[in-house]
Formats: structure tokens, C-alpha cells, sequence
């Protein structure tokens, strides 16, 4: 088959599309005939060698996909040979096929296409595995999602929509505020011209919200907790401003907050079992009755896979970045 490889670490032409060897499927593993593969952050850091793939992982990169069932291990019971699927990987969805444990796999939504729904199952798990399987947020609540028009961001309004909250968001142009409105955000904040902390304040009475989904880490590590509600949830799931910071720990006391943080990829397949499970019971309904739809910018064919980590690394786009073998 063919796959990208990245051939040394360093910038996006270091991606390679190359002739390689079939993934071997064990028997709880599925192999799926890939129909879309989507970009995802993680795949610029695996690229630039500062985030190696888990053990026993695909060297190539790629965390989720679509596609068609070629063949099941024989322990695999919900799936068969043609289903149209999605799923949620540890590598190697840049390929024309790639094998995945079974607990992994979801159903292509309905309503959505099977190309479209590549861009669904690494934004779905984080966001529900993160926001409410661990922060518990609520109906009523207040949530601030930094990057809000990133594939994480805007699902992540959609479905704090679908939950009854009030969304906040941060962007860094007026383009990008705005179809975060469409999608239903409630209050939109340009971090280029705007402190978010006082905007935050203002809107919600000087409380402050319930749950903030920060990707930035150090840089606004102290503003997000400035920006947070008696009995806060920040949730860090990446440190694109830096991964040090110093903390006043008293500074967590008069408000009890708390700080989480989590990564995906490296989770247990059992633990990604979980997840995927609790996905399909909680979001995959909303997807059905149109209430979350894919934010999809482009499409770019396989082999052009440099030009997407470009456009990623340039932050130009909006919702997700989708290669086709």
C-alpha cells in the first residue's frame, strides 16, 4: 500500500509518500480500507520528531480516519467485511489502509458522509473524553474553549450547544469569531485585541466560567485560572505556549479549582474502548439530528500531505484538514 512517511524529523517536506507493507491485523483489530484521514496537530509534532508514536503504534501518522472494512480478527464479533466506519487511531491513518482495534471503531453518523466522517473521531473523543466524562460539565454552566475555530474548537462549541451551556470562545480574527457565532457560540473574543479575562468577567458578573479547554498551556496558564468560576475546571489537552509556567498554589484555594490535563494517543486501548463507547451513547445521536455538523476547510489528496501540514503550521484554516488516498 501506500503510506507517508516521515522520512527525518523537520519541517512538512520531510513527508514522503511511499510504497510500504500491509498492516498485519491481530485478532481483536479490524482493517479498514481508508476512504479520509484528517490532520491533526499531534501529526505536526510527530513530524518534527517531539512526539514519537505509542508502542507498538503505526510509524506513520494519522489519528483517525474513515473508510471500509477489508477483514476482522476472529475475535471481532460487532464488525464486519464492508461496514462503512470511522475510528479513532494510534498512527498511521495517512495510508491507503491501516489496522485498529475493534473497541476503536464507531459507525459512520447518520446523515454524514463516509469521507466527512473522518474529520469526527479524534475531535469527539477528546472534547467528551476531556470537558465531560472529566470536568463534568453541566447544563447551565458556563464554557470557554480557547481556539475556537480550530477542529477541537469547533466541535467543541457545537456540542456545549447541544448540552444547554453558554459558550465562549477565543479567535484570532474577525473571520474566525464569526463562524464560531454561526456555530453558536455566545460570546466570540478576538485574543489579539481583547484581554479574554476581563471579557470573561465582564460577560458572566465577575465570576468567571465553569470549564475553560485550553491548548495553549504556560502562556495563559495563570489568565485561565483568573478566568475561572468558584469550583472551576481548567482542562489543558496541549502546550502550544510553552509547557513550564510557575504556580502560586494559594491562588487555587479561595475558588477550589481545579487543574486537569490529558493526552489521547497514549491512552490504553482499553481505556480508548471506553471513550469511543461513551461517544457513540452521547454524541453520535446529536450528529444524527444535525445539531453537530463537520467543520471540514479543505480536502487535499494523500500525496500532497506537506501542503496540509503547511496550512495546519499557518493557522489560516478553519475547522478540519482532510487528506484523501
Amino acid at each position: 500500500m501506500k503510506a507517508i512517511v516521515i522520512t527525518q524529523p523537520g519541517s512538512p517536506e520531510v513527508l514522503q509518500l511511499q510504497e510500504v507493507e500491509d498492516p498485519q491485523i491481530k485478532d481483536d483489530e479490524v482493517l479498514i480500507k481508508v476512504e479520509a484521514t484528517a490532520l491533526n496537530r499531534a501529526d505536526t509534532l510527530q513530524r518534527k520528531g517531539s512526539y514519537p508514536p505509542p508502542k507498538g503504534a503505526s510509524p506513520y501518522p494519522g489519528l483517525e480516519c474513515s473508510g471500509t472494512i477489508l477483514s476482522v480478527g476472529k475475535n471481532v464479533s460487532r464488525w464486519k467485511v464492508g461496514d462503512q466506519v470511522c475510528a479513532l487511531l494510534g498512527g498511521g491513518g495517512y495510508a491507503e489502509k491501516v489496522a485498529v482495534p475493534a473497541g476503536q471503531v464507531l459507525p459512520v453518523p447518520s446523515g454524514v458522509s463516509l469521507k466527512d466522517a473522518a474529520a469526527f473521531p479524534e475531535v469527539a473523543c477528546t472534547v467528551w473524553s476531556t470537558v465531560f466524562m472529566t470536568s463534568h460539565l453541566s447544563p447551565g454552566e458556563s464554557f470557554l474553549v480557547h481556539g475556537g475555530s480550530s477542529g477541537i474548537g469547533t466541535f467543541a462549541i457545537q456540542m456545549g450547544k447541544c448540552q444547554g451551556v453558554r459558550v465562549f470562545v477565543t479567535a484570532g480574527s474577525e473571520e474566525k469569531l464569526a463562524v464560531c457565532k454561526d456555530l453558536g457560540a455566545d460570546v466570540c473574543i478576538n485574543y489579539k485585541t481583547e484581554d479574554f479575562v476581563a471579557r470573561v468577567k465582564e460577560e458572566t458578573g465577575g465570576k468567571g466560567v465553569d470549564v475553560i479547554l485550553d491548548c495553549m498551556g504556560a502562556s495563559y496558564f495563570q489568565r485561565n485560572l483568573d478566568s475561572l468560576n468558584i469550583d472551576g475546571r481548567l482542562f489543558i489537552i496541549g502546550t502550544q505556549g510553552g509547557a513550564k509556567t510557575e504556580l502560586n498554589i494559594t491562588s487555587l484555594f479561595a475558588k477550589r479549582l481545579t487543574v486537569q490535563a490529558a493526552g489521547l494517543r497514549s491512552r490504553s486501548t482499553e481505556n480508548k474502548t471506553l471513550i469511543v463507547s461513551e461517544v457513540e451513547k452521547n454524541v453520535w445521536p446529536a450528529i444524527a439530528v444535525g445539531k453537530v455538523k463537520p467543520v471540514i476547510y479543505k480536502y487535499l489528496p494523500l500525496c500532497e500531505a506537506a501542503e496540509a501540514h503547511q496550512l495546519m503550521e499557518s493557522s489560516q484554516h478553519i475547522g478540519k484538514i482532510m487528506l484523501v488516498p
